[in-house]
């Protein structure tokens, strides 16, 4: 069975690199690599928003929610993991207006508030870029350890080479491309591993009760877990790359819409599928791992088809941000070259991969990386407001810094556990610091725009 899982995961592999290097341009330059520039249709756009979205971490993070937190807070998840493409569905067209030639969320900062917002903007989108491929590739190497007898870390290094090849001989289109196929696969290999698995289930009986915990608590963490994957999200340069990418406002808009309903009903049903597993009184171990729960003493071929779908799901994020992080180093880097933007993600992904290979706990410092999104998303996206000024923009995220510890200073009567609070000791996310930074950046963004003439106006290109 080894053997044959190292052929499927190798085929799986070079099916997505040949796919990939098909789509390359031959004489497409910097602005067609880094943006596919009024290219893509709006069920391209769709499948390309799905499965960019997609990643290792909905067969973890949504399958522990909805067992151990329940639906309530399943749900929030789900929209949380949706809503910033609604987003784009309705401020995309204008930000395209306003950038027609656009390529970053760095230069829509800048054409908004100016350089010092700009370089703010680019450095929290960095990150957290960074801390979502260590998680991906961290993922893929957990998942085959537990479903395989393959060296996780021939996957881990497999799948950072092979999107590597064709990401940076192809860039964007390349991405665009395989997302469609990456999109159909996991979905189907999906409902495949799914429907199996639950009919392996024991019996679920429908009058044992929902897992979770009383509805205001779930109230909570649902509420937390859309201002965290909503904000952070939103400086997902991968999603800002598909605005320009798109045909035209219509296609931005129906795409980004396709892609938000379909990443809600994907969370929902790996979601489902756990709480299905709890009320079946199977093991979810512990640490919890409900989806995998469900494929314990699965035959072999079942979790090599679960093998295949977590390697479609890390390559589909992996090759996204492998391009984001190239196009926001291009703009960024004023005169950087087509060549050594490809040689940037290169070496970018070594420590990257190091790090991956570690096996360690990525999740407090995603969580701060989300924090620090939600203390700025606000006064970013007020740039399309006419009133909004510079000024405002920044004294909004400094606020938001102040109101991401504010709570637990509060209620801790102390600014050093304010501070630790915001930090997510062990993990666990709480709605305090995310609500108190989206809160205080919306307030004293508007407050200090609505007080002072509007000081720089929009430009229409970066």
């Amino acid at each position: 069975m080894l053997y044959l899982s190292m052929a499927a995961v190798v085929a799986a592999l070079l099916l997505f690199v040949w796919v990939g290097l098909t789509a390359r341009q031959p004489d497409a330059g910097l602005d067609d690599y880094i943006t596919a520039r009024n290219s893509q249709g709006a069920q391209a756009l769709g499948l390309s928003f799905l499965a960019s979205g997609m990643g290792g971490w909905i067969l973890f993070a949504p399958p522990e929610v909805g067992a151990l937190v329940g639906p309530i807070a399943l749900a929030g998840y789900a929209v949380g993991a949706a809503l910033p493409f609604i987003v784009f569905a309705f401020c995309g067209p204008a930000i395209r207006r306003a950038l027609p030639e656009g390529r970053s969320i760095g230069e829509f900062a800048q054409a908004c508030f100016g350089g010092g917002v700009r370089r703010w903007v680019a450095l929290i989108s960095l990150l957290y870029m960074s801390c979502f491929l260590i998680a991906e590739l961290t993922a893929i190497g957990a998942i085959t350890g537990m479903l395989s007898d393959v060296n996780p870390a021939l996957v881990i290094v497999g799948v950072a080479m092979a999107t590597l090849v064709y990401t940076v001989w192809g860039g964007l289109r390349a991405s665009l491309v395989t997302d469609r196929w990456q999109a159909w696969m996991l979905l189907g290999l999906l409902l495949v591993v799914g429907y199996v698995a639950l009919q392996r289930l024991p019996h679920i009986d429908t009058s044992t009760p929902l897992p979770g915990i009383p509805t205001g608590a779930a109230l909570s963490v649902a509420l937390t877990l859309v201002i965290a994957v909503t904000a952070a999200n939103l400086f997902h340069q991968g999603y800002w790359q598909r605005v320009w990418a798109a045909e035209d406002s219509s296609a931005l808009g129906k795409g980004a819409l396709l892609g938000g309903l379909t990443t809600i009903l994907v969370v929902a049903v790996v979601g489902g599928m756990a709480i299905l597993t709890v009320m079946s009184g199977a093991d979810i171990g512990s640490p919890p791992i409900p989806f995998f729960a469900m494929l314990s003493d699965a035959p072999a071929w079942l979790s090599l088809l679960a093998l295949l779908l977590a390697m479609t799901l890390v390559a589909s994020s992996v090759d996204t941000l492998q391009n984001a992080i190239a196009s926001l180093a291009v703009t960024e880097k004023k005169g950087l070259s087509l060549s050594a933007a490809r040689w940037f993600t290169v070496l970018l992904m070594l420590p990257v991969v190091l790090i991956a290979l570690q096996g360690i706990s990525v999740l407090r410092l995603f969580l701060i990386a989300d924090l620090l999104c939600a203390t700025a998303v606000v006064p970013v996206l007020l740039g399309l407001w006419s009133r909004m000024t510079p000024a405002a923009a920044i004294a909004g995220a400094l606020a938001g810094l102040l109101g991401a510890v504010l709570p637990g200073w509060i209620v801790s009567g102390s600014l050093v556990q304010g501070l630790l609070i915001a930090s997510f000791p062990g993990g666990v996310p709480s709605l305090g610091p995310f609500a108190g930074a989206l809160l205080a950046s919306a307030l004293v963004s508007v407050l200090v725009a609505l007080l002072a003439p509007r000081s720089q106006p929009l430009q229409t290109q970066a």
